[in-house]
């Protein structure tokens, strides 16, 4: 990349982020609360059942990213090349890990209690009218935001989206069902998942650059 093009994506990624913060603060003032009891109250249990399954799709992908990571680092231990199909997933698996740090980090950070009480009657919005940040609070009753199921599956797509150009409708369609069977069955706040898919998409993002970088040093 030029070094216009380098100031034209730092500027993008500025704005993306000043963007997403005022999307989180008009989510969190306005919309979280009316969103959680809209679910509770109006969403039968049987419909939030079926939305369920899609939000499991990210489970797997931080032992992928390992397993991946270990077998192709072995693979250029032994002086093998990496095909473009090879490099991508390798990229993938390191976005993967480096947003799932980043997350765990923002999600002590922040305190943040869940809409519903889901295991050891974790205080909640729903069941207990708590709402908000509980600063370095530490606890699973406090890692609702940012949604790290979101974090990782935007680390993975944002790669693929750039590697793969041509399958971006299936990535947006992956993530878009990951995020709404989120929000629809009150696992999390929307703005949790806001936040979760800037993290994934900006570690996708930059570790595809700085590997396009290397290769063009070692050029």
């Amino acid at each position: 990349m030029t070094e216009n093009e380098n100031m034209l994506a730092l500027r993008g990624w500025l704005l993306a982020f000043v963007l997403v913060t005022l999307a989180v603060v008009i989510s969190f003032y306005w919309l979280d609360r009316p969103i959680a009891l809209f679910v509770h109250n109006q969403l039968p249990r049987n419909s939030r059942v079926l939305l369920e399954p899609v939000t499991y799709i990210p489970n797997p992908l931080i032992w992928v990213a390992t397993i991946t990571f270990l077998a192709l680092g072995v693979r250029c231990l032994a002086s093998r090349p990496l095909s473009k199909m090879q490099t991508a997933i390798l990229l993938c698996s390191f976005s993967l890990m480096i947003a799932e740090t980043i997350k765990s980090e923002l999600k002590f950070a922040f305190g943040r209690t869940w809409p519903e009480t889901w295991r050891q009657n974790n205080p909640s919005f729903i069941h207990d009218g708590i709402y908000g940040f509980n600063w370095f609070h530490g606890g699973d009753a406090y890692q609702s935001f940012p949604s790290g199921h979101v974090a990782a599956i935007c680390a993975v797509a944002s790669v693929l989206w750039i590697y793969y150009p041509r399958l971006r409708p299936i990535y947006l369609i992956v993530t878009l069902a990951v995020l709404i069977g989120l929000v629809g069955t009150n696992f999390h706040f929307l703005s949790d998942t806001i936040a979760g898919a800037f993290i994934g998409a900006s570690t996708g993002l930059m570790v595809a650059m700085l590997f396009a970088r290397r290769a063009s040093y070692r050029s």
